[in-house]
């Protein structure tokens, strides 16, 4: 019984949440990342070529890193990495980084 989604529910008063909140708001640039992943690779490379710092919390380094990601999923609807926030707003992932860099938005963005 109980096949609802009580078993999913992300509490964002917590300890894991607070630190994915004080994360994104602690830099500009902030990718939550695992170092394996090709299109966290791919987002960092974005920001490298435009010679922008980033913050990576890199999930593989943590023991927590399954509850951050379902933090991610709650806040930005997508469970995935990478997570690419700017100022606090979600940019999306490595092809959406990728995508933006290729069109000038990106640049227009961090120009802004």
């Amino acid at each position: 019984m109980g096949s609802g989604s009580s078993s999913e529910e992300v509490d964002m008063s917590s300890s894991v949440a607070q630190f994915v909140k004080e994360a994104i708001a602690a830099e500009p640039i902030v990718i939550f990342s695992k170092t394996s992943c090709p299109y966290c690779k791919m987002a960092k490379r974005v920001f490298d070529s435009l010679k922008q710092s980033y913050k990576a919390i890199e999930l593989d380094d943590r023991d927590d890193a399954e509850d951050i990601q379902r933090v991610l999923a709650e806040i930005t609807g997508a469970k995935t990495v990478p997570r690419v926030f700017y100022k606090g707003e979600c940019l999306g992932g490595g092809s959406d980084v990728k995508a933006l860099h290729e069109s000038g938005k990106l640049q227009e963005l961090l120009n802004a």
